[in-house]
C-alpha cells in the first residue's frame, strides 16, 4: 500500500562520490578524461572495422557491436555526473532518472549476451574450423546480436517499469552518482515484493560457473592435457626466448622488434589468461569458474584482444 505522505515526484537528488567541492572539480577532470577517451577509442575501433576489409569477420563483428553497446553504456551515466560534479543543484529528472536506470540494465544485458556470442564464435572456430563460414554466417552473426538487442531493451523496460510503478517518499536523495535499482528501491512506500522477486528471478546471485570444456569424454581429456600443455609450454618458451633476444642483442633494438616484443608479452599474457583454468579443468571433475575469475577472465580476454589489434 501507498503511503498518504507520498507526493508526485519530479526530481531526484544525487549524492554522488563526494561533497567535497576541491575534490569535485579534481573528479571532474579525470572522468572528463576518461568519458572523452572511452567514446574516441571506440569509434576508432568501429571505424577501423567498417573500413577494413581484412577485419569483415564474425569476431570483429561482434567486436564492433561491443564497442558501440559500450559507448551507449559510458554516455548513458557519464554526461549527468559531470555536469553535477560543478552544480550545486545535484537533481536529475523524474524521466531522466527513469531513462537512465532503463539503459544501464538494457545495455548490461545487452553485453553480457554479446560476450557470449562471442564465445560461441571462439568456440565454432576451434572445434568445427571447417563449417565456420557455414555455422557462422552473416545471418546468424546478425542474429546473434539482434536477440540480445531486443531481449535486453525488453528485459530493461519491464524492470525499469515496475520500478518506476513504485510510489517514492522521503526525502528522495538517492546515495549514487546515477539512477541505479537498489537505491531507487530504498525509497519507496509501496510494497517492493514484486519488483524483488522479479529481480531475484532475473538476476539471482551468481558464485560460480560450469564450463563444459572441449569434451566430456575422460579417456581424451588426459590426452588433451598433455597436448595442449605441450602447447602451452611451447608457446611460454618461445615468446619469452623471443623478449630476452630481443633485449640482449643490441642489433635488435629497432621500431620493429620493440613491438614485436611487445606482442610477445601480449601474446604470453593472452595464453596464460585461459590455458591453466582449462589444463585444471582437463584433470577435475568439477569443471567450474568463480565468478571472480571468470569476470578477470573476461575483462582481460577482452583488454589484451584490444591491445593486440592496435600493435598490429
Amino acid at each position: 500500500m501507498s503511503s498518504p505522505n507520498c507526493t508526485t515526484v519530479t526530481t531526484f537528488i544525487l549524492l554522488g562520490l563526494t561533497e567535497n567541492p576541491v575534490l569535485e572539480k579534481i573528479l571532474f577532470g579525470v572522468f572528463l578524461v576518461i568519458y572523452l577517451v572511452t567514446p574516441v577509442g571506440n569509434l576508432c575501433m568501429i571505424f577501423l572495422i567498417r573500413t577494413n576489409s581484412r577485419l569483415q569477420t564474425p569476431m570483429y563483428f561482434f567486436l564492433g557491436h561491443l564497442s558501440f553497446v559500450d559507448i551507449c553504456y559510458s554516455s548513458s551515466i557519464t554526461p549527468n555526473m559531470l555536469y553535477n560534479f560543478l552544480s550545486d543543484q545535484k537533481t536529475i529528472s523524474y524521466a531522466g532518472c527513469f531513462t537512465q536506470c532503463l539503459l544501464f540494465i538494457t545495455l548490461v544485458i545487452i553485453e553480457f549476451y554479446i560476450l557470449a556470442s562471442m564465445a560461441l564464435d571462439r568456440y565454432v572456430a576451434i572445434c568445427s574450423p571447417l563449417h565456420y563460414t557455414t555455422r557462422m554466417s552473416k545471418n546468424v552473426c546478425i542474429s546473434l546480436v539482434t536477440v540480445p538487442y531486443t531481449y535486453g531493451f525488453l528485459n530493461g523496460l519491464s524492470q525499469a517499469v515496475l520500478t518506476f510503478h513504485l510510489s517514492f517518499c522521503g526525502s528522495l536523495e538517492i546515495n549514487h552518482f546515477y539512477c541505479a535499482d537498489p537505491p531507487l528501491i530504498l525509497q519507496a512506500c509501496s510494497d517492493t515484493y514484486v519488483k524483488k522477486e522479479f529481480s531475484n528471478k532475473n538476476g539471482s546471485v551468481i558464485t560460480e560457473f560450469i564450463l563444459l570444456g572441449l569434451t566430456n569424454r575422460r579417456e581424451l581429456q588426459p590426452l588433451l592435457f598433455v597436448l595442449f600443455l605441450a602447447v602451452y609450454f611451447v608457446t611460454l618458451i618461445g615468446n619469452l626466448g623471443m623478449i630476452v633476444l630481443i633485449r640482449l642483442d643490441s642489433r635488435l633494438h629497432t621500431p620493429m622488434y620493440l613491438f614485436l616484443a611487445n606482442l610477445a608479452f601480449v601474446d604470453l599474457c593472452y595464453t596464460s589468461n585461459a590455458t591453466p583454468q582449462m589444463l585444471t579443468n582437463f584433470l577435475s571433475e568439477k569443471k567450474t569458474i568463480s565468478f571472480a575469475g571468470c569476470f578477470t577472465q573476461c575483462y582481460l580476454f577482452i583488454a589484451l584482444l584490444l591491445t593486440e589489434l592496435y600493435m598490429l
